[in-house]
């Protein structure tokens, strides 16, 4: 028998109180608050490492100044947040499951989440080792030139072993070994809604897939139609096996529960979501480690590029208790999909 946490006041549950008094509580969280100053923290470093430039291989963003790079991660945010109350707004009158009682009890809610972090944080070194064994960029849970672009050249079997290693390793074996003990209504892959699941996929869809596109999405306008016809497919196919599916597994489906269980505050749990997801992109092929001040740079910019994501993530699977959600609104499609098919039909030589 799972230990509920239905009463816990930070639980997303039915209750709908006024928007500002939710407001006012959340800033009220210790956890809130130290996320806003490390927020704070990271944009002042930045501008003053950066120096007016980024030590960064991204194409996508070249001309652009280390304080335009910083604004743009800040209206990123911004469109989290915005994305964060449109949920909470379609979601509000939802019977919600108590998610945290999917997990254990305390100790070995403990137990398993520590093991899992660990596990993953192998799974980064093993993906350094074998990145670098084979003559590539170490894998982590992007391919090079992912979102932004690269002048580094990746190759199709560098795709191919990119995509098996993180399905293998973050989706396979942590799914097995937990639907061991767990069913899947409890790895929070069952729809309890599926009429307002679809509601918020919708909706979700709609507006990122809106914002990428007006963002980056020069480069998938210019492909001709028959590389969008192979790309787009070949694209979606690739980051949900390499990106995708490990995303939802290992953070959203398994640490999930277990995040809410032992805080027992869902902005808290938010904020590991966020965390945990910006980390599994350590080695994206955009970073530079050369120099301790690159490599400062390259922690705290990957995490001002994730963590936003990560959150959101983890705000759709609290408020739907399904982790298929956001890999339908706000992931596989947009921006995967959408924003690296350019770079598959570079990959592959799709004429």
């Amino acid at each position: 028998m799972h230990q509920s946490h239905a009463d816990s006041p930070s639980f997303p549950g039915r209750s709908v109180p006024h928007v500002w008094t939710a407001v006012a509580r959340l800033v009220a969280q210790r956890s809130v608050r130290l996320a806003l100053v490390g927020w704070l923290l990271a944009n002042l470093i930045v501008l003053l490492l950066g120096r007016g430039t980024l030590p960064f291989d991204r194409p996508r963003m070249a001309g652009a100044t280390g304080v335009d790079q910083v604004i743009a991660s800040n209206l990123a945010m911004l469109e989290v947040f915005l994305l964060m109350g449109i949920t909470w707004a379609l979601t509000r009158r939802r019977d919600l499951p108590d998610i945290a009682a999917r997990a254990p009890a305390r100790p070995e809610a403990l137990r398993e989440t520590l093991l899992l972090l660990g596990y993953g944080m192998l799974g980064l070194v093993g993906g350094w080792i074998l990145g670098r064994a084979l003559g590539w960029e170490p894998i982590s849970f992007h391919i090079t030139g992912t979102l932004y672009g690269t002048d580094k050249a990746a190759t199709p079997a560098n795709v191919a072993v990119w995509a098996l290693y993180n399905l293998v390793v973050y989706a396979v074996v942590p799914y097995l070994v937990f639907h061991r003990r767990y069913s899947n209504e409890e790895l929070n892959l069952v729809s309890s809604d599926r009429h307002n699941d679809i509601l918020v996929i919708v909706v979700v869809l709609a507006i990122e897939s809106t914002a990428q596109l007006l963002a980056l999405g020069a480069a998938t306008f210019a492909l001709t139609p028959r590389q969008l016809a192979l790309g787009m497919p070949l694209a979606f196919a690739v980051y949900f096996a390499g990106t995708v599916l490990p995303t939802m597994i290992f953070i959203y489906a398994i640490l999930a529960p277990r995040y809410l269980a032992l805080t027992g505050s869902a902005a808290t749990t938010v904020i590991l979501g966020g965390l945990t997801y910006a980390t599994l992109h350590l080695w994206d092929g955009w970073t530079a480690f050369d120099s301790p001040r690159d490599a400062l740079l390259s922690l705290i910019v990957l995490a001002m590029v994730y963590f936003g994501p990560g959150m959101m993530k983890m705000v759709l699977t609290l408020r739907t208790a399904n982790a298929w959600v956001h890999v339908w609104a706000y992931h596989a499609i947009a921006p995967h999909t959408l924003q690296d098919t350019p770079l598959l039909v570079k990959i592959f030589q799709i004429r």
